[in-house]
């Protein structure tokens, strides 16, 4: 099997890499790709060096499946060219989310929405991703009518340039800010770019690719994004207004059953999740599960995740594995 990395030499790609041999793809032939600055480097994949070709040079081999981890520019240029040999495509930009004739999968969720059709399938932000893996059973079960969200996301989720900022910053050394402002003790309410409505970029995503997952125009979000200075993962302090009242225990229940998501929640013996215990994990942790007394119906979550990970890497390949297990 033929499986193309477009951004093969990024931060997500590189996990990207260390996903597929954990996950059995380390036999496969695998084609690095990536922009005209990166092409001749070599990546490690399986113990060997693989050569980054151009995208071009990936598109004339045919694939059969191409991971793009390049941004939305890469993806809107290439992803077709790639479907129109036969590739199918997994995507972890923005650029196909919102189109209603793409899926947009976490393949615990909702991966069924996948037809053979689909040529180019989405994978969709990071928060989106780790928060939707804890909401969808109470979705299923009771039902959500309004979700109050705050996030708290890792400098990875901005990529190397934002690791190098924090680094120099504790290291007192000069670097090329990729935000502007000083990350190390320090946070900010800004992830995105900023909208009309005054939101960004990131707050709308949560609202959008929700309802698109879960397939529920009617949930309503309201969310702030805040960059902090950790790089283990996202974490996020979910307010939950169900349309049904519920038992605390089958919450737990549900949250326990759910594959992919584990409850982390004795607050007496300091145990609660994490970013710095996330890391390198695929799973879904959740944390601080408790009724929210001020409203009925309603509860909080505390959820983490790793998201170079789950919320990138691994959920693409899991899309991959899901077609494969299917036949397709």
């Amino acid at each position: 099997m033929k499986i193309a990395l477009v951004g093969a030499t990024g931060l997500v790609g590189g996990v990207m890499l260390k996903v597929l041999v954990e996950r059995g793809f380390d036999d496969c032939e695998l084609i690095p790709a990536a922009s005209s600055k990166s092409v001749g480097k070599t990546v490690m994949f399986g113990g060997r060096e693989v050569e980054v070709v151009s995208v071009d040079a990936a598109i004339a081999r045919h694939p059969d499946f191409a991971i793009f981890s390049a941004g939305s520019a890469a993806s809107l240029e290439f992803a077709p060219r790639f479907a129109a040999v036969g590739t199918v495509v997994i995507d972890n930009s923005a650029a196909w989310r919102d189109d209603p004739k793409i899926p947009l999968v976490v393949p615990e969720v909702n991966g069924e929405v996948i037809t053979p059709e689909d040529k180019i399938i989405a994978n969709p932000n990071c928060s989106t991703i780790q928060m939707v893996m804890a909401l969808a059973p109470l979705h299923k079960r009771f039902g959500i009518k309004r979700l109050v969200v705050a996030t708290y996301q890792s400098i990875t989720g901005t990529g190397k340039k934002a690791v190098d900022q924090l680094m120099c910053e504790r290291a007192g050394l000069p670097y090329d800010p990729a935000y502007p402002h000083p990350i190390d003790m320090n946070l900010f309410p800004h992830g995105g770019s900023f909208l009309e409505n005054g939101y960004t970029t990131e707050e709308m995503k949560l609202l959008k690719e929700t309802r698109k997952i879960l397939r529920d125009n009617d949930i309503q979000v309201t969310s702030t994004v805040v960059r902090v200075p950790v790089t283990g993962g996202h974490s996020e302090a979910v307010n939950v207004e169900l349309r049904e009242e519920y038992d605390l225990a089958e919450v737990y229940e549900l949250l326990n059953a759910m594959p992919g998501v584990k409850v982390l929640d004795a607050p007496a013996e300091n145990i609660y999740p994490m970013p710095k215990f996330a890391e390198g994990q695929d799973d879904v942790f959740v944390g601080r599960v408790r009724r929210d007394f001020s409203q009925p119906n309603s509860l909080n979550l505390w959820i983490v995740a790793d998201n170079l990970r789950k919320g990138a890497a691994t959920n693409a390949v899991q899309i991959m594995q899901y077609l494969l297990q299917r036949g397709e």
